[in-house]
């Protein structure tokens, strides 16, 4: 590196030629609407020459979004090069149903699940009680995937504690029990406290947990809407984050400009941390995240797929 290198910043820094690409993986929701749908393809459409890991479809509280997921990771399937991995959780269904589920994704071809204990209906965050004939916990559900199939499997980890949880020891136990169970890969929730996640995974590779770990993060352009977010799963929102969002409610080209320089800033810092995985929570968009991207170095590999029909 030469000396002008060194003067650079962990961003300007991550662009750099001989700097590894890091492995991005994004994450998107079933669309519910016709005109979500075509923002849902617009978004593949931009991401998917970008070659990332794996794709994640998620799945509404309560299963509430079981078939509209289905069809979507199906969609990729058929008219993509994309590796999606679906969202399954165990609540609101029997292990039998469970297990179809499972089994329909085997055989339409889907190699790669996110194991979720999930959220009761209509509520994100809330107390969850298992059925009788259910599965209790993601660990459980990672054990039925693998009695399936060989597939890889991923399993959602809290860098602050779970809001269930008795402590940060727990939360580890159980990452540990669900690596026992088959579980491949873990994805963080999103974050913003850089120096607190740095000291969670020294905890967490301390305790013998090997397995790849990606950090969430969140390139959120409205405040408020994060806080609502955040408040529910116990993630902390810090206070430098609120005061730059401060009087920017009808202000969205900034608010937009801000969320990609905190994310941005986020993921070139821990990638001189020697992280090389970043999981992207793109709420369906994909302006901010592919900006992120290029900063950090991934650029297209492969052409755009055809234009879908909505």
């Amino acid at each position: 590196m030469s000396p002008s290198d060194t003067a650079l910043g962990p961003v300007a820094r991550a662009g750099i030629g001989g700097t590894p690409r890091p492995n991005v993986s994004f994450e998107f929701s079933p669309p519910k609407t016709a005109e979500a749908e075509a923002n849902l393809w617009e978004a593949i459409r931009r991401l998917a020459p970008l070659s990332p890991s794996f794709v994640s479809v998620t799945y509404g509280a309560g299963g509430s979004t079981r078939d509209r997921t289905h069809r979507t990771v199906l969609r990729m399937l058929t008219e993509t090069d994309l590796k999606p991995a679906a969202h399954l959780t165990c609540v609101e269904a029997s292990r039998e149903e469970v297990d179809e589920v499972i089994r329909d994704y085997w055989n339409a071809g889907v190699r790669h699940i996110v194991a979720l204990r999930g959220d009761p209906p209509g509520q994100i965050g809330g107390a969850y009680t298992p059925r009788a004939d259910g599965y209790n916990n993601a660990t459980e559900l990672t054990r039925a995937i693998k009695a399936v199939g060989d597939f890889e499997v991923s399993v959602g980890l809290y860098p602050q504690v779970h809001p269930e949880s008795s402590g940060i020891d727990h939360d580890i136990d159980v990452l540990k029990a669900k690596v026992d169970a088959g579980a491949t890969r873990a994805i963080t929730q999103f974050f913003f406290d850089i120096d607190g996640f740095l000291r969670f995974m020294e905890r967490v590779r301390k305790a013998g947990v090997a397995i790849p770990i990606s950090p969430g993060i969140m390139p959120v352009t409205n405040f408020n809407a994060l806080k609502k977010m955040a408040g529910p799963i116990g993630i902390e929102v810090p206070a430098w984050l609120a005061n730059l969002f401060e009087g920017l409610d009808k202000d969205p080209e900034t608010r937009r400009l801000i969320a990609a320089s905190i994310a941005t800033e986020m993921c070139a810092r821990l990638a001189e941390e020697g992280f090389g995985d970043f999981h992207f929570y793109t709420l369906n968009r994909a302006e901010l995240t592919y900006a992120i991207c290029r900063v950090l170095g991934v650029r297209e590999t492969q052409p755009a797929p055809a234009e879908a029909a909505a």
